[in-house]
């Protein structure tokens, strides 16, 4: 069957491609586990500079591979162009840690003690709709770099930019057979790398419930995993932080992207003495969020990614919400901007939206704070907002997440490492900790 690629501010067709399957998986994997033993044997300063060209070429090619993420994608340009943008920084980054992944020297009795990063070999990487490429670089950076051949599995809805860097990784000099990019349904092709025989191991970005499927899959051959999955991130927001700052910028923790993001900020925790001064900015705030054409310049939010989706993302919104804005009318998986005002015990202050709908939760005290931050199964992301650095720091130690800021709402870059607590997931990308969950170490003792 052929699959169909839909643009999810049109409802258009704009392309069609041939499902791989089991057989399509295992080609593919075969590829890969042929070009091993050349690309791990690359000397360090050769894979360096071809991950710095595949940086550069990305770079050449930024214009052109943020239009299709949007066509694929939906979201606005600018955002597209940010995330390319990031894409070749992470190359970038991860061309400079190839001949920095450093063993050690171990003091020992009797002779000399060493230790050495090796690769694990053909690596399966699961990659989700809503950052197609940018997630799908977190894992390639990190992979190629310490010499593993990798199978890409792009999702069945987004995997237009993920075959166009397959196109343009051998335009950089990479060899036939280090990057496969394998378009099929992940029930067949997913499940099939899973359980592979000749995969060492799996990267995945998901939902919590699927991240559960791949770690049982993986059982089975002892395979390494990481994942990255679900969030429900609380932004907690203290009476005496910067009010206005807070407010404008909190609606851009949730509704970037249409709030199609793990790291989304769904859950605003405010200050109870704060909280009608904080509810009647963030309105003002959201109320100037604009929606509307993914190639408008102008706009900052599109349409979620599927008609099936926006029916889920509706489910949340029970009665009349705290407010609701505009949205376009006709063709397009549309949905507006929505606060609510819940309680953490709320099914929209449960479970993981995915879209552009935020829960407004007061809290009385600093404890109280703490208590609803962590009253959840997730533990990705999330934000402090406070003028008090002692109880900055005292709150980022009590939380139950992975990835804070203060006074921000950034969790990203190249160079530090993002991942999640419970539920959301283990291990880490980006950062020189991510080349650790793409190698081993081995231990060698020389006697003297």
């Amino acid at each position: 069957m052929k699959l169909d690629v839909v643009n999810p501010a049109t409802e258009k067709s704009i392309a069609q491609l041939e499902r791989a399957g089991v057989e399509e998986t295992d080609r593919a994997v075969a590829r890969a586990k042929a070009a091993y033993p050349a690309w791990r044997a690359v000397k360090p300063a050769d894979r360096t500079r071809l991950l710095r060209k595949l940086a550069g070429v990305i770079e050449e090619h930024g214009e052109e591979l943020a239009r299709l993420e949007t066509s694929n994608v939906g979201k606005p340009l600018g955002d597209s162009r940010w995330e390319v943008g990031m894409v070749a920084d992470v190359f970038h980054f991860y061309s400079g840690a190839v001949e920095k992944h450093y063993g050690e020297t171990i003091p020992v009795s009797g002779g000399v003690d060493m230790t050495f990063r090796e690769p694990l070999g053909v690596v399966g990487l699961i990659v989700p709709w809503n950052f197609p490429l940018m997630l799908a670089s977190w894992k390639l950076g990190p992979s190629l770099a310490c010499g593993n051949t990798v199978v890409l599995k792009p999702a069945e809805l987004t995997p237009l930019t993920a075959l166009r860097f397959g196109e343009l990784a051998l335009e950089a000099g990479l060899p036939e057979g280090v990057v496969n990019v394998l378009v099929g349904p992940g029930s067949v092709a997913g499940e099939r790398l899973i359980v592979h025989p000749d995969v060492a191991k799996i990267g995945f970005t998901g939902s919590t419930e699927v991240g559960r499927g791949v770690m049982k899959g993986a059982a089975d051959t002892i395979k390494r995993v990481t994942l990255e999955l679900g969030g429900k991130s609380a932004n907690v927001v203290f009476a005496d932080a910067d009010l206005e700052r807070a407010a404008a910028s909190a609606p851009y923790a949730v509704f970037d992207n249409a709030g199609q993001d793990c790291c989304a900020r769904s859950r605003i925790l405010v200050e109870r003495s704060a909280y009608d001064r904080f509810v009647e900015l963030l309105v003002e705030a959201t109320r100037n969020v604009k929606v509307g054409d993914p190639e408008d310049e102008a706009t900052e939010m599109g349409p979620l990614i599927s008609a099936q989706h926006r029916e889920t993302v509706a489910s949340f919104v029970d009665g009349d919400p705290l407010f609701r804005g505009d949205a376009p009318n006709g063709r397009g998986f549309w949905f507006p901007c929505t606060l609510v005002e819940a309680t953490n015990e709320d099914r929209v202050a449960r479970e993981e939206v995915f879209g552009p709908v935020a829960a407004l939760i007061p809290f009385a005290d600093e404890d109280e704070a703490i208590r609803i931050a962590n009253d959840t199964p997730y533990g990705l992301s999330g934000s402090i907002w406070t003028e008090n650095g002692a109880r900055a720091l005292r709150v980022a130690r009590a939380l139950e997440t992975g990835v804070l800021s203060i006074n921000s709402n950034s969790s990203v870059r190249p160079s530090t490492p993002f991942g999640g607590f419970k539920q959301s997931g283990f291990g880490r990308e980006l950062g020189m900790h991510a080349m650790d969950g793409y190698s081993e170490i081995k231990n060698v003792f020389m006697a003297t």
